[in-house]
């Protein structure tokens, strides 16, 4: 039976706080095996994201990358490519200070600088659309003001910003997860922060994902969404659900800069 190298890194954690930040599998293979094989094992790790990856003849920092949720394949993860990234470090298979990924959304390409580290991410568009208020039943919105913005997709269902008046109303949110996977949308719900300049929560059950922890790919949205409102470029981000995490942002014409850091928590081998 086949096997590969397997770590577990947990991306943008909570400061120096253990068991924080959101859990990626990163696994090292010769070439991809089959979809069915590479889904079985992200299924079987059961995190938010598994990046697989495979050494790319175009040099020694280049890497073809992969991600998939226990459910589906999606077009763009950021704390797998942290995860991947960092795993690609420790193991001195980085090939300096940068690193290539050749993914489905292009090639993305991260950097060591000093503890952090610097991925580059394309800016997500979005556009404002009519309050939905089955959406907002959906996610325990319990009243008060919001508004609703479309993204355009990236995790293999609808994704949608829902932008609240407080942090507070961010935390206390209680999603009715079976009604979102019946609605075929994913939210990431945010306000203005109480210790950071914004606060969200990322919930994607359409894509087998009950609550993201920290999310790399929503945060591609809410950097250009928050930097026109606050007027600054550079925005200090947290996610605030039971697993929390933190990352900055900086805008960048049309990319994001998502800088944090994974801390190491498993190594091993899968067999398949």
């Amino acid at each position: 039976m086949p096997s590969a190298p397997y770590f577990e890194y947990h991306s943008f954690p909570n400061g120096d706080a253990p068991f924080t930040g959101n859990p990626a599998g990163v696994c090292f293979l010769d070439a991809f095996p089959d979809d069915a094989a590479l889904l079985g094992i992200a299924a079987s790790n059961n995190h938010p994201e598994t990046s697989f990856l495979v050494k790319d003849d175009a040099g020694a920092a280049s890497w073809r990358l992969r991600w998939f949720t226990p459910a589906v394949e999606v077009d763009l993860c950021g704390h797998a490519t942290l995860a991947a990234a960092e795993a690609l470090f420790d193991r001195g298979d980085a090939g300096g200070d940068g690193i290539l990924f050749e993914t489905r959304s292009g090639p993305l390409r991260v950097e060591r600088r000093g503890d952090d580290l610097e991925m580059s991410f394309p800016a997500l568009r979005f556009e404002t659309i009519d309050v939905e208020r089955d959406v907002l039943a959906a996610i325990g919105h319990g009243g008060g003001a919001a508004e609703m913005f479309e993204v355009e997709q990236v995790h293999g269902a609808r994704f949608c910003i829902v932008a609240l008046e407080a942090e507070a109303d961010v935390r206390a949110l209680q999603p009715d997860f079976a009604a979102l996977t019946r609605a075929r949308v994913n939210i990431v719900a945010t306000a203005p922060g109480e210790a950071s300049d914004i606060a969200s929560r990322f919930f994607a059950p359409a894509c087998g994902v009950d609550e993201d922890p920290v999310t790399g790919s929503a945060h591609c949205a809410l950097a250009p969404f928050w930097a026109e409102r606050l007027g600054r470029q550079r925005i200090a981000a947290r996610q605030v659900g039971p697993r929390p995490g933190a990352l900055q942002l900086e805008m960048r014409g049309d990319r994001v800069a998502l800088i944090g850091r994974a801390r190491k928590y498993l190594e091993g081998r899968v067999v398949f």
